[in-house]
């Protein structure tokens, strides 16, 4: 049983990460001849401050201040955080640093200072403190702090909105699949249902066939698919009951081919991601009048990789305005396919080939 998740193992590195190296740049500046001890106690007491700075900005004054546009207040927190923290440090410095020799100070040796090179004394400087009033060391450290405080609170909130953002998008696709569940095509279910019942006065046989076909999509549309994914096997099974009750209602004119893998290695697929495509074949590539052709060919050049053709006759008197009244459409397959497989599936689509079809190529990487 894991104890913490990867988003919280990787929120727990990347802070280690900061806690060591604020402690590496704090630990290994020079002491300025302060004594050893009082110069880590001092530095352990900044380490913590600089702790504080980090989670203060990090947790508060980012959220509640930047990202409410409350700029000024911000850049007074800044000035006000950084103030508490140098001079502070500095008057602490001067504190611990050793007491400074008398005026009338003579080395042991007795030399008086300057008096071999007959120049005057200089003053004497207290050893262990430095001019100025911050100390440079740490107000770069104290900024530090600060600007990587504000850069993991950009990243975290990026990263949240990305997946709140995705979040939504896979909730509207879901919605829209439910809706698809519904309804998959009303004229498809209406023309199936009107073509078994003429069926059932000339070849009853047939027509009990094709009301298993019917019913057997029904329980894949409403049962199969709860969990988000299917077997590739079911997937397949479903185009094909959908083509056999298409061609009901087609005449001679109509040739549809249908190929799938020999032998089919089973793979979980998104379900009725493959409907779309048939569909608009169907829709768009047959006439009453003309020769028509479709051809649905599905290969499986390797275990978990799938490549699927959809070609359809194109007749110049008809627009192919597949988009529009299609199911979920062409547009939302491509948002399901840009969420589902991201980076592992190519949509290709040619709406005119040299021998005059519609073709639609789909490779897609079904490996989780």
């Amino acid at each position: 049983m894991a104890f913490f998740t990867p988003r919280q193992a990787q929120a727990g590195l990347l802070h280690a990460v900061v806690w060591g190296l604020l402690g590496v740049l704090l630990f290994t500046q020079p002491s300025h001849s302060l004594p050893q001890l009082p110069f880590y106690l001092l530095q352990s007491a900044l380490f913590v401050v600089c702790l504080g700075v980090f989670y203060l900005n990090l947790g508060w004054a980012v959220p509640q201040l930047l990202y409410r546009r409350r700029v000024l207040v911000y850049l007074l927190f800044l000035i006000l955080v950084v103030s508490s923290v140098v001079f502070p440090y500095r008057a602490l410095r001067n504190l611990l640093a050793p007491p400074r020799p008398s005026a009338n100070w003579i080395p042991a040796n007795g030399a008086v200072p300057g008096a071999a090179t007959g120049l005057p004394p200089r003053p004497n400087r207290e050893p262990g403190r430095r001019s100025g009033l911050v100390d440079p060391a740490v107000l770069l450290s104290t900024l530090l702090v600060l600007g990587l405080s504000t850069s993991i609170a950009a990243v975290q909130r990026g990263q949240r909105d990305a997946q709140i953002r995705q979040a939504l998008e896979q909730e509207k696709l879901s919605t829209e699949l439910s809706w698809l569940k519904a309804q998959i095509n009303p004229h498809f279910f209406f023309n199936t249902l009107n073509n078994i019942y003429a069926l059932t006065l000339m070849n009853g046989d047939q027509a009990r066939e094709a009301i298993h076909r019917l019913s057997r999509m029904m329980r894949y549309v409403l049962y199969e698919t709860q969990s988000g994914t299917a077997p590739l096997s079911q997937e397949l099974q479903f185009v094909h009951d959908y083509i056999d009750l298409m061609q009901l209602r087609l005449t001679d004119n109509v040739t549809v081919e249908f190929e799938v893998p020999e032998p089919l290695r089973d793979v979980s697929i998104a379900p009725m991601l493959l409907l779309t495509f048939v569909e608009n074949a169907f829709k768009h590539g047959v006439s009453a009048l003309e020769p028509s052709r479709i051809r649905i060919a599905v290969q499986q050049p390797l275990p978990h990789m799938l490549d699927v053709t959809v070609q359809n006759t194109v007749f110049l008197d008809r627009p192919v305005a597949l988009d529009e009244n299609s199911g979920i459409g062409l547009a939302n397959t491509r948002r399901r396919l840009q969420l589902l497989y991201p980076g592992r599936h190519t949509l290709t689509i040619t709406e005119s080939t040299p021998g005059h079809e519609y073709r639609v190529h789909l490779t897609l990487d079904l490996l989780s």
